[in-house]
């Protein structure tokens, strides 16, 4: 069966091109809320599963032994924008954990918010690793690393004890065995993790709302930990120009939101009137496509989930499509919705 389309890119009035994917959605008794195309599709977490990367250097007690904040736990699960706010709060990871810049091993890019890199080129500034969208998750890394008296060298293998307890966490979230978890590498050289979507909708569900007798108390206290740092800094999960920050921000205290490179995209939806147990969302665009199509079909998911308003962040979706002297000439819209 053909993936359906979930996105339409539209020039004047004709469709210039199409993207397929992928979606799930199921509240806290694991109702199905909306189901397109094939659901238990295995495909990569990516950066969706940095909440759960993050969860050992609580769990171990390295956040506690070393003092971090919740807004350095924020930023341990955030894929940022490498703003000046983010780059700050990532260095005082380091100093807290005794270590500098140049022990991350996450690699060096422009930071994601064009205006920064805009105004870093400009002032002829030098971009770091600590710019790398991904610094806060290995600053954690290593302050786990460093609380295990473990090699922070060799941190991002597979079979160091940091990767190790991440892969036993999402394992445990997830309700996957281990050896049913597929390993590759990620763009921040850091492991990541191949499952079912269904799988990724699970692990959120029991971070969000963990079921009684769900994990130990530790492991609990940890995801409530995790939850409550993202919803109070959504700005440091994403950044002025990223769509978890966007998100959030429009329905504050109401849910998570984790983008994952290659159109992946989780959302928990908090315990309310509407959804005692929570609810929670995951999507697959399966061409990979992060900028057009997903903000659309998630904010249109939301909308008809009813976090958002139909008239909420309509500048959005559906977004425009401009010419060079910025006029709209189309649209892209979600079209998964008869």
């Amino acid at each position: 069966m053909e993936t359906p389309i979930v996105a339409k890119v539209i020039r004047g009035d004709t469709v210039e091109s199409v993207h397929r994917g992928h979606i799930i959605a199921i509240n806290g008794d694991g109702k199905v809320l909306l189901s397109i195309g094939e659901p238990h599709t295995v495909t990569f977490f990516r950066s969706a599963c940095k909440p759960f990367q993050a969860m050992p250097l609580i769990t171990s007690g390295a956040a506690d032994a070393f003092g971090l904040t919740d807004d350095e736990i924020a930023l341990a699960c955030a894929s940022h924008s490498g703003e000046q706010f983010h780059v700050e709060i990532a260095a005082l990871m380091l100093k807290k954990i005794r270590l500098k810049e140049s022990d991350l091993q996450c690699g060096t890019h422009m930071p994601f918010s064009e205006k920064e890199t805009e105004r870093l080129l400009r002032a002829g500034a030098t971009i770091t690793q600590l710019h790398n969208n991904c610094s806060g998750k290995h600053a954690a890394m290593l302050a786990t690393a460093r609380h295990l008296r473990s090699d922070t060298k060799t941190y991002l293998s597979l079979a160091h004890p940091v990767q190790q307890s991440i892969l036993k966490t999402i394992s445990t979230f997830c309700e996957v065995p281990v050896e049913e978890i597929t390993i590759g590498i990620d763009g921040c050289c850091a492991p990541n993790f191949a499952m079912p979507l269904t799988a990724m909708a699970r692990g959120f569900l029991n971070l969000i709302s963990p079921p009684i007798g769900f994990a130990d108390e530790v492991v609990r206290g940890a995801a409530t930990r995790i939850v409550s740092a993202m919803v109070a800094y959504p700005e440091l999960i994403g950044g002025s120009e990223r769509l978890d920050t966007i998100l959030m921000k429009a329905a504050p205290g109401k849910m998570i939101s984790k983008v994952g490179a290659d159109g992946v995209w989780l959302c928990g939806i908090l315990p309310s009137e509407s959804f005692p147990k929570g609810a929670v969302i995951a999507l697959k665009i399966e061409d990979g496509d992060d900028k057009r199509a997903r903000p659309v079909v998630a904010i249109e998911i939301l909308r008809r989930l009813g976090i958002l308003r139909d008239d909420e962040l309509r500048e959005h979706s559906p977004s425009a499509i401009k010419n060079r002297r910025g006029e709209s000439i189309g649209r892209v819209e979600a079209t998964f919705i008869p």
